[in-house]
């Protein structure tokens, strides 16, 4: 089971006004129909997209950073990028502070989350993740063979796949410690020689004079009241995504290290962009 981060304290969800739930129905509604119309139009494409390419998918995922693109467009959020994608296949790990982490990394980037496998089997949003590409995998050490074969063929594939090496989200004001044992399969013959990894730090900024983790998603926090919130929210702050320099498996002698390296690099970018907090 995954041990979520609890935080110093869960801020209660303030009453929304009339106001407030006149963009909750603007903004879903707009939303709402960009997602699923996009969505049935991707199983359209993928039905002649797969006979043709299996596993690779070169035009699917535009499809897919159109609606998370747009989605900040609707929402009226500031998204920014810094720094230089990473060319040709390989992983990426990112700090993971919101649900809006997805659409923030999937809108500038073409990337396949790897995710748990009970993810698959919640309503609606197992659903979008099945057709987007989205790798699950059981953590159990026995199939540790059969994943790092799975990351092979998606990564010959030319996919580049994104994990949450903290496990769990934050409120966006820090990095968790990584996790070692989630880099073990990089370590594998067939990746450790080649692989690249792109470390990226999202930074999330609330609207001037609110909450600072305005769009911190963590602890027991339900998801309903928080989409509800950055919904009706009639101001709203940005968010920034900063690619770092990749690094190679090759350089390095353990996961440990790897890990450490990372972790590092990913909160470099929150200290540099002023919103790590000094607690």
């Amino acid at each position: 089971m995954t041990q979520v981060w609890k935080g110093l304290d869960e801020p209660e969800p303030e009453p929304i006004s009339p106001m407030g739930w006149v963009r909750v129905v603007w903004r879903g509604l707009v939303l709402g129909t960009i997602t699923f119309g996009c969505l049935a139009l991707l199983l359209l494409v993928r039905l002649i997209e797969r006979p043709l390419f299996g596993v690779r998918r070169p035009i699917t995922p535009f499809i897919t950073q159109f609606v998370c693109h747009m989605s900040f467009v609707v929402l009226g959020i500031r998204y920014d990028v810094q720094g230089q994608v990473m060319k040709g296949p390989g992983a990426v790990v990112a700090n993971h502070s919101s649900w809006l982490d997805i659409f923030a990394l999937n809108a500038r980037k073409r990337i396949y989350f790897v995710s748990k496998d009970e993810v698959a089997g919640w309503p609606g949003i197992g659903w979008l993740a099945r057709a987007t590409g989205t790798v699950f995998i059981r953590r159990n050490p026995r199939e540790a063979r059969e994943h790092v074969n799975t990351f092979i063929q998606r990564l010959g594939a030319g996919h580049k796949l994104l994990f949450f090496p903290e496990g769990t989200s934050s409120d966006g004001r820090r990095v968790l410690p990584f996790k070692p044992t989630l880099f073990a399969a990089f370590f594998a013959d067939g990746l450790r020689e080649t692989l690249a990894i792109q470390p990226v730090t999202v930074v999330y900024r609330g609207a001037k004079g609110g909450d600072v983790r305005q769009y911190g998603w963590w602890g027991d926090m339900d998801f309903g009241p928080h989409l509800l919130a950055t919904l009706s929210a009639a101001r709203q702050g940005s968010v920034t995504v900063i690619y770092h320099d990749p690094v190679l498996i090759r350089d390095y002698t353990n996961r440990k290290a790897l890990a450490r390296e990372l972790e590092e690099t990913i909160r470099s970018g929150l200290r540099d962009s002023g919103v790590l907090d000094a607690d």
